[in-house]
């Protein structure tokens, strides 16, 4: 018998049916991914005022991590700006800090936003904790140099996509735990945050070619744990293991109706609620994987991205109600 799924957006059906589609990864295939090029992030920043600086700050084990900074130009502040610190998507695998770089950017146009991208270091070259105290990294750097840059440290967001939303969860728990840095929220966009890969909507997006499919989960998590035990899995590294949510900050998720995320990520947001938290949450109906990364310009796309930015733009220019 078939496997049921929902259906895809109509507009969203029609723009993937041109793209070459795959099942599964392995080493020689994610070899070949790796080689090819970074979207230029140039074009981005060519029709903007954007001051733009790009430095490393050192890992735990002294490695360099790269973070890109980019500010608005010409700009008189009487206050210091709300910073995102932007973690790419890829599967932990894949991908740098320019990777959907195009979202954090209409952030900064839209409410004047310092945007800070990390290049953490990837799976299987590194595995465990390696990748969020990569970002952690970062984020401390970002924090100790905020008046440097122009920031509110009382106003700093963590963001990702896919990957990058989950180690934003991760990062987000592992701050709480410290004491610090303090986040004054965090947006999740269709966040991998669970190793088990056992969700009714894991199954559903599993044998069959996808922009991210449940084999391709798989693959990624197992470059990222190891030989690593279920229960030496870290909650830093797969979230949806924490057993406590209680005291995060506010939080945005949104994911799609038809991707293998969308199970975990709706599970994530009502354990937020059940531990006193607040969340918003968006499933947007016939989405799959990436959806408004890849294809921005469809309605779907443009509507979602805008909730998002509302939000956002509420929460740091308002009374932070959102």
């Amino acid at each position: 018998m078939a496997t049921a799924r929902p259906a895809l957006d109509p507009e969203l059906r029609e723009l993937l049916a041109d793209m070459p589609l795959m099942s599964q990864l392995s080493p020689e295939v994610l070899a070949q991914l790796r080689q090819l090029p970074s979207p230029p992030v140039e074009p981005l920043l060519a029709r903007r005022q954007v001051d733009r600086r790009e430095l490393t700050v050192p890992a735990k084990d002294g490695a360099p991590i790269p973070l890109s900074v980019f500010s608005p130009a010409n700009t008189e502040r009487t206050t210091a700006a709300p910073c995102v610190y932007w973690i790419h998507g890829g599967g932990m695998v894949m991908g740098d800090r320019f990777s959907q770089i195009d979202i954090p950017l209409e952030w900064l146009d839209e409410f004047g936003a310092v945007v800070v991208s990390v290049d953490y270091r990837l799976a299987p070259e590194v595995t465990g904790t390696t990748l969020v105290d990569d970002c952690h990294q970062g984020l401390l750097w970002t924090v100790e140099h905020s008046e440097e840059l122009g920031i509110d440290p009382a106003r700093i967001v963590v963001a990702g996509a896919s990957a990058g939303g989950g180690l934003a969860a991760g990062l987000t728990l592992l701050a709480r735990d410290l004491g610090s840095p303090a986040i004054a929220a965090q947006v999740l966009i269709c966040p991998m945050l669970d190793h088990r890969n056992t969700t009714t909507s894991s199954r559903q997006y599993s044998g069959v070619p996808g922009v991210w499919t449940g084999e391709m989960n798989e693959f990624g998590w197992r470059a990222v744990l190891g030989d690593r035990t279920v229960d030496e899995v870290s909650a830093y590294v797969s979230p949806a293991r924490a057993e406590d949510l209680s005291g995060l900050p506010t939080t945005y998720i949104d994911a799609g109706s038809a991707e293998v995320f969308r199970d975990e990520d709706t599970d994530y947001a009502t354990r937020i609620w059940a531990a006193g938290g607040q969340a918003e949450l968006h499933v947007w109906a016939g989405g799959f994987h990436g959806f408004d990364a890849l294809y921005p310009q469809a309605d779907i796309s443009a509507t979602a991205r805008r909730t998002r930015t509302d939000w956002l733009t509420r929460l740091l220019l308002t009374d932070g109600s959102a």
